[in-house]
C-alpha cells in the first residue's frame, strides 16, 4: 500500500449494504486492515489487531481475557508500564500480580500450583535486564495449570523470534520501536491464533476506539518492510559492542543473550535467530552510570528504543573506541 486511506467515514451500498465491509473509521479501515494482515503474516499467526500504542494493546488484550478476581504471573523483570497498567489500572478492578522467576520453569509450576492464574505474561528479552525465558517450557506448564500464555515481543520482534509458533496463546507489540523503526509513529499490535480471542480484543478495539489511525498505520507497514535488515544490523552491531565493554574492567557487567557468559545464552541460541540490538550494562557507582550518559557523542538520551542511527559506522566507532 502506497498511501493511507484517510476517509473517516464510508458510502454505503444502501442500509445494512457495507461497501467492503467499511462503514466507520473506528471500526474499520483499509491501511489499518493491510497492517493487521501483515502483522499476523509476519508473527505466522491468524489474527492480529493495531492499536494506538502498546499499552492500548496490552489493555484490550488483558481486559478481553481478565475478570475481576483474576491473577496474572508476571516475570521479576518487566516493562514498568505493563507493571503500571496491571497495579494501578487494573488492581482496582480486583486483578492481582504475583511475581515469579519466569526463567524456572520449576518456580513457575510452584506458582501456578499455589495459586491459579489466568495469564502468565512474559517478555523475552526482558526490558530492561535481557533475561531469557524458554517460552515452550513456560508454554507447557502454563497450559497445564489452564493458563494462557502471552508474550511482549517488542525487543526481539518477529525476525528474530516466533512466540506462537513456541506455543504462546498471544503475542503483544509496542509497534512505536522496531516495528515502526523511526521514531515518527507510536502504535501496538495483539496477534493470535484463536478466533475467539480474537474477535474479544477487536470488539474492545472498536468499542473502546484505541485504534490506529491510517497514517500511523501506513508508517508502521512501512517499517515493517526493512525490519529484517535493520534487525540484522542491531544484532551485529549490539554483539560488537557487548564484546567491547565486556573486555572492560571499568564495567561490572554486561547484559546481553548474544554473549555465552550470559545465563539464558543457550535458550536465546535455540528460539531466536539472532540477539537483538539492546545492550544493558551496569556500572560501579551511580556516578558512574551518569558520567557514561552524559559522555556519550553519537547516543543521546531519550524515551524509545529501535530507531535507526543516521551512520552506524560512525556510532559503532565511537561505542567501541
Amino acid at each position: 500500500m502506497r498511501s493511507s486511506h484517510l476517509s473517516s467515514t464510508y458510502l454505503q451500498d444502501g442500509i445494512g449494504g457495507l461497501r467492503q465491509g467499511y462503514e466507520y473509521g473506528r471500526s474499520g479501515n483499509p491501511t489499518r486492515t493491510a497492517l493487521e494482515q501483515q502483522l499476523a503474516a509476519i508473527e505466522e499467526a491468524a489474527h492480529a489487531r493495531s492499536f494506538s500504542s502498546g499499552l492500548a494493546a496490552a489493555d484490550a488484550l488483558l481486559r478481553a481475557v481478565l475478570r475481576p478476581g483474576d491473577d496474572v504471573l508476571l516475570g521479576d523483570d518487566v516493562y514498568g508500564g505493563t507493571y503500571r497498567l496491571l497495579t494501578r489500572v487494573l488492581g482496582p478492578w480486583g486483578v492481582t500480580v504475583r511475581i515469579a522467576d519466569l526463567s524456572d520453569e520449576h518456580a513457575v509450576a510452584a506458582a501456578l500450583a499455589e495459586r491459579p492464574s489466568r495469564i502468565v505474561w512474559l517478555e523475552t528479552p526482558s526490558n530492561p535486564l535481557l533475561r531469557i525465558v524458554d517460552i515452550a517450557a513456560i508454554g507447557r506448564v502454563a497450559h497445564a495449570a489452564g493458563a494462557l500464555l502471552v508474550v511482549d515481543n517488542t525487543f526481539a520482534t518477529p525476525a528474530l523470534q516466533q512466540p506462537i509458533a513456541l506455543g504462546a496463546d498471544a503475542v503483544v507489540h509496542s509497534t512505536t520501536k522496531y516495528l515502526g523503526g523511526h521514531s515518527d509513529v507510536v502504535g501496538g499490535a495483539v496477534i493470535a491464533n484463536d478466533a475467539a480471542l480474537d474477535e474479544q480484543v477487536g470488539f474492545l478495539q472498536f468499542a473502546v476506539g484505541a485504534i490506529s489511525g491510517p497514517h500511523d498505520a501506513w508508517l508502521t507497514t512501512r517499517g515493517i518492510k526493512t525490519l529484517g535488515v535493520r534487525m540484522a544490523r542491531h544484532s551485529e552491531n549490539a554483539m560488537t559492542i557487548a564484546e567491547r565493554l565486556a573486555a572492560e574492567e571499568r564495567v561490572a557487567r554486561v547484559y546481553y543473550p548474544g554473549l555465552a557468559s550470559h545465563p539464558g545464552h543457550e535458550v536465546a541460541a535455540r528460539q531466536m535467530s539472532a540477539f537483538g540490538g539492546i545492550v544493558s550494562i551496569e556500572l560501579p557507582t551511580a556516578a558512574a552510570a551518569r558520567r557514561f550518559a552524559e559522555s556519550t557523542e553519537v547516543f543521546a538520551l531519550a524515551e524509545s528504543l529501535g530507531d535507526l542511527v543516521a551512520d552506524l559506522d560512525a556510532a559503532l566507532r565511537v561505542a567501541v573506541g
